[in-house]
């Protein structure tokens, strides 16, 4: 199962796409209170959109961003049938892909 939802609406002519990604996002600087050790930095490196196989967004990311992150764009056009892929990369090498078909 994905860690990415992705919803996509038609507006005039633009296309509004949103997207939650189910990720930890640590910082690495809080505490386990059972262990009292320190709990690992675990966060998304990069997100990339991609519309139509063509990438429009590439974004690093840090990990000052909360748990399970949501994020939306705006696509200038966009048409029904038209493919919006996201897909994330995270500092622990773990990655992620999800591909929707503009309704």
């Amino acid at each position: 199962m994905s860690s990415i939802k992705i919803r996509t609406k038609r507006l005039n002519a633009q296309t509004q796409i949103r997207t939650l990604i189910q990720h930890p996002m640590e910082h690495g600087r809080d505490i386990n209170e059972k262990t009292g050790l320190l709990i690992p930095a675990h966060y998304i490196e990069t997100l990339t959109l991609e519309y139509n196989d063509t990438v429009v967004v590439k974004s690093k990311l840090g990990s000052g961003i909360s748990k399970n992150p949501y994020f939306s764009f705006l696509l200038k056009g966009g048409s029904i049938g038209d493919t919006v892929t996201i897909s994330w990369k995270d500092n622990l090498g773990n990655q992620d892909t999800k591909t929707r078909i503009i309704d």
